[in-house]
């Protein structure tokens, strides 16, 4: 008669781990991703699976998300190449995504930009409005860029295009706001929390994963 309460207290121990264990439910359209009308990835897919974020240096909320995104991809398998596209919507989002580009050609990128997030969000040491092709070099020059060298990056045609095309891939999948993620060009991410947009992710880089044709 006494082994019932120890049996129904295993069984309640258990369940947080069962629970733990469960598989995410599936994606559901409308509620956790939209479909986009106009699909086609930001870049050739070459055998890959796209994540795009869209995202604006001056945002607060992807400066916040920055560490978390960058755990995020750290951990993908190599069939997944990650994308950052700068939001240009104009003003003060052209000015900073011409620089993102501008950090990509002179090769300062993956040194410059969590701390360009810090600068504007943390350190105040760069003006979210009206900052300056001057300013932008100065900054710039703690990599190691001549000041005179970035600005000219700023001003090329090849950041102009790379803007450009950029502006284009966001009107085109038809981003609310940032930051957003979209998988291979066809589904865009609506989570509700940041854990929740990574879980949703996840499941649709999964999904496109066992759609692709084996080789």
């Amino acid at each position: 008669m006494k082994l019932f309460p120890r049996i129904l207290l295993l069984l309640l121990a258990l369940a947080p781990l069962s629970a733990c264990s469960a598989p995410s439910a599936a994606p559901v359209e409308g509620q956790d991703y939209d479909l986009i009308a106009n699909p086609g990835p930001f870049a050739p897919l070459a055998g890959k699976i796209e994540v795009v974020e869209v995202f604006g240096y001056t945002c607060p909320h992807c400066a916040h998300f920055e560490p978390q995104l960058k755990e995020w991809v750290s951990k993908q398998p190599a069939d997944v190449r990650f994308t950052a596209v700068p939001a240009a919507f104009g003003g003060y989002w052209d000015s900073y995504a011409r620089a993102f580009y501008a950090a990509e050609q002179t090769g300062v990128l993956g040194r410059s930009h969590a701390n360009v997030f810090k600068a504007l969000h943390e350190d105040r040491s760069l003006p979210v409005q009206n900052v300056t092709p001057a300013e932008l070099a100065t900054f710039y020059s703690s990599y190691g860029v001549q000041p005179a060298q970035f600005e000219q990056a700023l001003r090329s045609q090849a950041v102009d295009d790379k803007v450009k095309n950029a502006r284009a891939f966001a009107m085109r999948v038809q981003v609310p706001g940032t930051p957003a993620l979209i998988v291979n060009g066809k589904y865009l991410v609506k989570g509700r929390t940041f854990d929740d947009t990574l879980r949703i992710t996840s499941a649709l880089v999964a999904r496109e994963r066992a759609a692709a044709p084996r080789k």
